[in-house]
C-alpha cells in the first residue's frame, strides 16, 4: 500500500507566492530607487562645495556598492541559467569561478588531507576579518586564515574555504571552495560527487570591471591552480585515486564575477579519498550555515529601522523643548501634544518592528520595506507635483535612509535568512572518522 503524497496547505502555497511577488517588487523598487538616489548625488553635488574629492568617493561608493551590484542582479535574473553549469555565482548573480575539482569523501577526511596538504581554513566574512585582510594587505602582513568572498552553488555559498599564502601576504594566495553536493545528486553525465571545489590563484589587489568593487584579481591560468590543488592533495595523500573526465565542460575563456579573464580545458579530475584513514583529531572550526547565521544586510536592515524611530523620537524631543518652533498660525498647543503622542507611540513601534527584523521574521521585513516605499513613493509624488525639491538640509537624508533599506531588506541573503525554516536542524558536522555529529 503505497503511502498518500504529503502535499503543503493550501494557505502555505498562496503565501508563499505573495511573498514572492512582493519580493520582486521591492527588489525592482531597491533598484530603481537607488538609481535616483546616485543621480540626485551627482545633481546635488555642484551645490554641495565640499570639492570634487570627496564627491567622487561618495558617488564611486554608491555605484559600486549600490547600484551596479542591484542592477546585475536583475539582470542576470533573467539571463543567467539557475542550474549547475560548472560555474559558481557571486552574491550579484554573476557567474564566478570555474568548478574544477570533484571528490569522493566524508567531511572527516576532507580536512584531514587538506590541512596535511599545508592549506589552511579561512575564516568566516566578518568585520573584524574584513578589516584584518585589508591591513594585513596594506601593511603586507601575514593573515594565513584570511577570508574569502562567497561565492554560490546548489543556492548556497561555499561551506567553507582553504588556502596557501605566497610572499606572506593575503593579496596573493591559492585558494578553493568546497561544496557538499546534494543527497542523490549526480554530476552531469550520471557520475557521482560527495563535494565539489572551484580553486584559484589571487594574483593582486584591483577593482571589478563589473561592480567598481574592491577585489582580488584572479589568474586566468585555472587549469593551473586546479591541477596544484590535486598535486597537493595526491603528495599528502598517496591512497588518494584521481582520475579525469575529459572535456567535462566546454573549454572556454571568459571572465569571472570579477571580470578577470579565465582560461580551462574543461576536464575535472574527480579526488577519491574514501580510503584515507582519519586519526583521532578535531575537526576545524567550520563556518556556521549560511541560511542560519545572520547576515550583514538584515542587522543593516534592522538598524535603519531603527534610525526611523530614533528620527521620530528626536522629532517629539524637539517639539517638547522648543514647541514655538513648531507652532502654526491659529494652531493650539493641544494639536502640538497630540502630535507628540503619535511621534512617540510611532518610534515604539518602529523599535519593536525592528527587533522583529534584526530576529529574521519575514513579515517584518516585508511591513519595513512597505512602509519605506510607501514613503519614497509619497516624496516622488509631492516632486512631481512642484513640490519643494530634495535637498541636504530637508529631505534627503530621510529618503537615503529609506533606499538603503530597502536595498539592505530585498537583498538575496535577507531574503533567504528571513524565509528560512527555523525548524531544521542545526548544521551537523563530521566528527573523525567519518561519523556525524550535531
Amino acid at each position: 500500500m503505497t503511502r498518500p503524497a504529503v502535499r503543503a496547505p493550501i494557505a502555505d502555497v498562496a503565501r508563499t507566492a505573495l511573498d514572492t511577488v512582493w519580493d520582486r517588487i521591492f527588489f525592482m523598487v531597491g533598484g530603481v530607487a537607488a538609481a535616483w538616489l546616485t543621480y540626485l548625488l551627482l545633481e546635488l553635488s555642484f551645490q554641495w562645495g565640499w570639492g570634487q574629492l570627496w564627491f567622487t568617493f561618495v558617488f564611486w561608493a554608491m555605484l559600486a556598492y549600490l547600484v551596479l551590484p542591484r542592477l546585475h542582479s536583475i539582470l542576470t535574473r533573467v539571463y543567467v541559467p539557475d542550474y549547475f553549469i560548472g560555474r559558481a555565482r557571486t552574491s550579484d548573480g554573476l557567474l564566478g569561478d570555474p568548478v574544477n575539482v570533484a571528490l569522493l569523501s566524508s567531511e572527516a577526511q576532507l580536512h584531514h588531507v587538506m590541512r596535511r596538504a599545508g592549506w589552511t581554513i579561512a575564516d568566516d566574512v566578518t568585520l573584524a576579518s574584513s578589516r584584518r585582510i585589508i591591513t594585513s594587505t596594506l601593511l603586507r602582513r601575514s593573515y594565513l586564515e584570511a577570508p574569502v568572498s562567497p561565492l554560490f552553488l546548489f543556492g548556497r555559498q561555499q561551506d567553507f574555504a582553504y588556502q596557501q599564502e605566497v610572499d606572506g601576504t593575503p593579496g596573493k594566495r591559492h585558494h578553493v571552495r568546497f561544496w557538499r553536493c546534494p543527497p542523490g545528486w549526480l554530476l552531469p553525465g550520471g557520475v557521482a560527487a560527495d563535494w565539489l571545489a572551484a580553486g584559484t590563484y589571487d594574483r593582486s589587489v584591483g577593482l571589478s570591471l563589473f561592480t567598481l568593487q574592491i577585489t582580488h584579481k584572479i589568474d586566468e591560468h585555472t587549469d593551473d591552480e586546479r591541477d596544484h590543488i590535486v598535486a597537493s592533495i595526491s603528495a599528502a595523500e598517496p591512497s588518494a585515486d584521481v582520475r579525469v573526465i575529459r572535456d567535462f565542460s566546454t573549454g572556454y575563456h571568459t571572465r569571472n564575477g570579477g571580470g578577470d579573464e579565465i582560461a580551462t580545458d574543461g576536464d575535472l579530475p574527480i579526488v577519491n579519498l574514501r580510503a584515507t584513514p582519519v586519526p583521532g583529531v578535531a575537526v576545524p572550526r567550520l563556518p556556521s550555515d549560511s541560511r542560519n547565521r545572520r547576515p550583514a544586510p538584515t542587522i543593516i536592515g534592522a538598524a535603519l529601522v531603527a534610525g526611523r524611530a530614533l528620527a521620530a523620537a528626536a522629532l517629539a524631543l524637539s517639539v517638547l523643548l522648543f514647541p514655538a518652533g513648531h507652532l502654526s498660525e491659529g494652531q493650539s498647543q493641544l494639536v502640538l501634544y497630540a502630535g507628540v503622542a503619535v511621534l512617540v507611540l510611532s518610534a515604539l513601534a518602529e523599535l519593536l518592528l525592528a527587533w522583529f527584523v534584526f530576529l529574521g521574521r519575514n513579515w517584518a521585513r516585508t511591513l519595513a520595506m512597505a512602509l519605506s516605499t510607501a514613503a519614497i513613493g509619497l516624496q516622488v509624488i509631492d516632486v512631481a507635483h512642484g513640490g519643494p525639491g530634495i535637498t541636504l538640509q530637508t529631505n534627503l537624508p530621510g529618503l537615503t535612509l529609506d533606499i538603503l533599506l530597502i536595498l539592505a531588506l530585498s537583498s538575496e541573503r535577507s531574503r533567504v535568512y528571513a524565509r528560512r525554516d527555523r525548524k531544521e536542524p542545526k548544521r551537523i558536522a563530521a566528527r573523525p572518522g567519518g561519523r556525524a555529529a550535531i
